[in-house]
């Protein structure tokens, strides 16, 4: 007699981001597909499963849950509990639950699916030219969700009331809209509405194509995206790139192009698999590629670089805008100097009504504003410039279990950090906290983050700067509520946010070169060799410290740092050396008379206040437009002379039990080369070499002496690829670990990474 097969039942809870990705039709469809019986559904914490069948049948269903789950899918735990089978009848997928204090991980926006894309290309479907197309595999999330479960009435598409075909979709599992949330069609979804700068409406039977007229003629159009306004012009003409310039207020500043397909990606820059790779991926990034000479995207869209940031369309709107027009557009973040991107519509008429001579808009409503994301890729290594689009709100993993906090970041490129469990939600791109409508911006993305994942920060860090904007804040909101504070040294903070995002828990040897940060002894530091933790750190070596005549006036004004560091250190400054050729003797004079009085010049260790010294002293860059405009033409030219091996001379001597790193020898040397009319290429080139060199050899002094062969490099002269580059691979050679950042920038958008883990240890310790 045949045995009868074992009927089991198991039930299933499995985090990540599962929701808003085709989970549950992927359960059911997988279920189904097995034979099996039960249910699945969306909570505020997780999605569960019971099925019930053949032990055999069930064990497959388990293997083809990891296996095959959708790809836009990360699941980070699957816990199987058995059970007693309750003979289910059939498989089904029930209405989500709501759970007071439980969260979810929430998908970022993602761009539009090959599935999609085709249909809006495709004649003869009914989304033909749909410019809101989307499905569980793409669209729309973080930037239309107001809470969890992440369900049509917590989205601003609550509004949209399908017709009869998307809800059809909308409820059939075995289709791949089911419960794709933004679902919508041209019958029921969003609309496009084309005004001009005053907000009356420009007549057209087809918005897109009058768009794209507009934009051939040279006009510059606001275009409402995922997370707000981009502002777009022709990216082969300089008329129209100037002119959005002049509006803009941005002189100089890199723009970013957006361009067809990869194919066309490649007519205008060099680029490897990896770079590829990310431009095709679903985070769809601006990636920063080397320039080809033979681009058409007129060389004012990033004057004087090597590099340009080229993204592909990552919305329906954005394909058919591009394939329309047929040229690289620009597009660059709809707001004034460091103002938060443009939202509304009436907003974005109001805000920008003075650049762009067009909008197109639409009515669907954005919650969370998103920039774009901005990446490049090192040694085969993708790493953020920008983190936002694509990729926040998605946690970095901690190698710890963490308390709930809430890490405020820095005043410059800000992110906030809020902590729980072993998730760091480290924030889209906020920006420079120079205004209100940023703090507004940040204030209000903090409250949409603690309500999505139900965090209540029991401590705030923030930076030791009193004069920050966000630690104000932190301060406020502390004192509000009773809050605990925990000050954080921002150098700290940076070598920390490294260690974390790489899941190092002892001590390294940290290496943090940036412009600015408030240090223990009420000093700019900036040039810092410490041993750190996630506890305390220890200052080990620093470039000396050197007067900043004018202080941020020195810093908008290299050739003022340039003059204030020969001046300090003795060096012969004659009239011969080119940066001084146009620079007035009587301000010369004043800035003299300010260091030998120590007004108004206060000193800094920076590394990237040495940078823009050595720009201005070899005639590159004297005079800023943007920030670290000095140092980046200073790391262009010296690629043009990469097989330099030469470097400079320093020295290194202790003061008050901290090695001080001298560069006397350094910028004599400099000035030397220039008498004798070495290539400002070769200079630029030798000057990156000892940086490089500078590093090794402080790491090699600190290792022996500690035992520690693990270096972490942050701090945003680290942007410099160039340097990186040399640095990492000098390390390597000499048998040191290096870490370097790869999912939050290395500059201060990584900063409140670091806060928050500094305050969890800070904390412990005090307990």
């Amino acid at each position: 007699m045949a045995k009868s097969p074992t009927v089991s039942l198991v039930n299933i809870n499995i985090r990540g981001v599962v929701q808003g990705v085709g989970f549950r039709p992927f359960i059911y469809q997988l279920a189904t597909r097995h034979n099996l019986k039960g249910w699945v559904c969306n909570t505020s914490e997780d999605v569960r499963i019971e099925v019930e069948g053949e032990t055999r049948d069930i064990e497959r269903f388990l293997r083809g849950l990891r296996e095959q789950a959708p790809p836009l899918s990360r699941i980070e735990n699957i816990a199987v509990t058995v059970g007693i089978p309750v003979n289910n009848e059939k498989f089904e997928i029930r209405h989500s639950i709501a759970e007071e204090g439980k969260y979810q991980l929430v998908s970022p926006d993602i761009a539009t699916c090959p599935d999609c894309l085709r249909e809006i290309l495709n004649p003869e479907d009914r989304r033909y030219r749909y410019p809101f197309t989307n499905c569980t595999n793409c669209g729309p999330r973080f930037t239309i969700i107001n809470d969890i479960p992440y369900d049509r009435p917590n989205t601003t598409m609550k509004v949209f009331r399908m017709c009869p075909k998307c809800r059809s979709e909308y409820g059939d599992p075995l289709d791949r809209r089911f419960h794709a949330q933004p679902n919508a069609c041209p019958v029921c979804g969003p609309q496009l509405e084309l005004t001009d700068a005053g907000g009356d409406e420009v007549p057209s039977e087809d918005i897109i194509a009058k768009t794209s007229e507009l934009l051939k003629e040279g006009k510059i159009v606001a275009v409402k995206g995922l997370g707000g306004f981009l502002l777009a012009c022709d990216a082969t003409s300089q008329t129209a790139v100037n002119r959005l310039r002049q509006r803009k207020n941005r002189p100089a500043r890199p723009l970013a192009i957006m361009v067809t397909s990869l194919d066309e990606a490649r007519r205008h820059c060099e680029m490897n698999i990896e770079e590829e790779k990310l431009l095709i991926s679903p985070g769809s990034p601006i990636v920063l590629m080397k320039w080809k000479a033979k681009s058409t995207v007129t060389r004012a869209v990033a004057p004087g670089l090597n590099y340009l940031g080229v993204m592909l369309p990552y919305t329906p709107l954005h394909h058919l805008l591009l394939r329309e027009t047929g040229k690289p557009l620009v597009m660059t973040s709809g707001n004034i100097s460091e103002e938060p991107i443009a939202r509304e519509n009436d907003e974005a008429l109001r805000r920008l009504g003075g650049i762009a001579d067009y909008f197109l808009m639409h009515n669907r409503d954005i919650y969370a504003r998103y920039d774009d994301s901005v990446m490049v890729v090192e040694r085969d290594i993708p790493g953020f410039v920008r983190r936002a689009r694509g990729y926040a709100p998605y946690p970095i993993h901690l190698p710890y279990e963490s308390r709930q906090i809430l890490g405020c970041g820095a005043e410059e490129k800000n992110t906030f950090c809020l902590t729980r469990d072993n998730y760091a939600f480290v924030s889209q791109h906020i920006g420079d906290m120079e205004n209100m409508e940023t703090l507004e911006h940040f204030t209000n993305t903090i409250t949409l983050y603690q309500k999505l994942f139900r965090i209540r920060p029991e401590i705030i860090a923030h930076d030791m700067h009193p004069e920050y904007l966000p630690t104000k804040y932190a301060k406020e909101l502390a004192e509000r509520d009773g809050i605990k504070l925990v000050p954080v040294q921002h150098h700290h903070a940076h070598i920390v946010s490294c260690m974390a995002e790489n899941g190092i828990k002892g001590p390294v040897i940290g290496v943090s070169f940036d412009g600015t940060g408030y240090g223990t002894d009420g000093k700019i530091w900036g040039g810092e060799f410490m041993v750190a933790d996630y506890k305390q750190f220890t200052r080990m070596f620093y470039i000396e410290n050197l007067p900043l005549p004018g202080g941020a006036q020195a810093i908008k004004k290299p050739y003022r740092t340039a003059i204030g560091y020969l001046l300090s250190l003795g060096i012969e400054m004659d009239r011969s050396l080119p940066f001084l050729k146009n620079i007035d003797p009587g301000e010369i004079d004043i800035i003299q008379s300010q260091i030998e009085q120590g007004i108004n010049s206060p000193v800094t260790s920076s590394m990237g206040r040495l940078f823009d010294a050595v720009s201005a002293l070899i005639g590159v860059r004297g005079v800023i437009e943007y920030e670290a405009q000095a140092a980046i033409d200073l790391e262009t030219l010296a690629a043009k002379a990469v097989n330099e091996s030469a470097h400079y001379p320093f020295a290194i001597t202790k003061h008050d039990d901290i090695n001080t790193i001298k560069i006397h020898d350094l910028l004599a040397a400099i000035v030397n080369d220039i008498h004798n009319r070495t290539p400002r290429a070769r200079i630029a080139a030798r000057f990156h070499n000892t940086v490089a060199q500078m590093i090794l050899e402080v790491c090699q002094k600190i290792s022996p002496k500690t035992r520690i062969t693990r270096v972490a490099l942050s701090g945003g002269v680290f942007q410099n690829r160039l340097l990186l580059m040399k640095a990492v691979s000098l390390l390597e050679e000499a048998g040191l670990k290096v870490y370097t950042h790869r999912h939050v920038p290395c500059n201060d958008g990584g900063i409140s990474l670091g806060q928050a883990a500094i305050a969890q240890f800070c904390d412990e310790e005090e307990g």
